[in-house]
């Protein structure tokens, strides 16, 4: 693989410039943005120092930067730096969600993670088909799916939650909706619609980062005698 060659997968890239992409370059800001305030929103709550949501945060920041990189070098490698943080923090949020939201051991969690590897190859193949690949979208189909399945089964007993994750869910899918159609949009919009995929999906991973951090913790069982 030529992890130095040029990627032209948007309407704003013209050319191999480092600034041929300045819109969706310096909007993923967002993503530090949105670390910044749900990190405000978990001191307030006294989560700060919760390990789950300090490594979403970081893998937020990570999103941004590795964005950013892709958005400028416009490489094999930097597609390779934008993937990974995204992947990491799927899969961090499912094992946190899975143990936190059901009050389940950590190997339930790991169990989730595991299993979204065939499911999400499972949904991407079943729906290729029918709608094809959506400018690169499909991959992120599986996602927001997931999450809706995941709500019902809170309503019950932690109906704020669930509702948060609802919330989280129409976000995504309108975010999806742009990242889509930027392609379709280049005659008509040069800039496209990616950049509104990087603003709606950096506040999209920080409100989902709160809806964890106001999860109601399980309560601390006292030692045995």
């Amino acid at each position: 693989m030529d992890w130095t060659q040029q990627v032209y997968n948007y309407c704003e890239r013209t050319d191999s410039s480092y600034w041929s992409e300045p819109v969706n370059a310096v909007t993923n800001a967002a993503f530090l943005i949105a670390a910044f305030l749900a990190y405000i929103v978990a001191a307030r709550l006294g989560r700060e120092r919760d390990p789950g949501i300090i490594a979403l945060l970081i893998i937020l920041s990570a999103i941004g930067i590795g964005s950013y990189l892709f958005h400028t070098h416009a490489t094999s490698w930097a597609g390779t730096a934008d993937v990974i943080p995204i992947l990491l923090y799927i899969l961090t949020y499912i094992f946190l969600a899975t143990t936190r939201f059901f009050d389940l051991a950590w190997w339930w969690g790991l169990a989730a993670v595991v299993l979204f590897v065939p499911y999400a190859a499972g949904v991407v193949s079943g729906l290729s088909p029918l709608v094809g690949d959506l400018n690169g979208s499909i991959g992120y189909v599986p996602v927001p799916i997931l999450i809706t399945l995941y709500a019902p089964a809170l309503w019950r007993k932690h109906p704020a939650t669930a509702q948060g994750l609802l919330i989280g869910v129409a976000l995504l899918t309108l975010s999806l909706t742009f990242r889509t159609f930027d392609e379709a949009v280049c005659n008509a919009l040069t800039v496209g619609t990616h950049f509104i995929w990087h603003i709606l999906n950096g506040a999209i991973l920080g409100w989902m980062t709160v809806v964890l951090a106001r999860h109601p913790r399980a309560p601390i069982q006292a030692p045995q005698p």
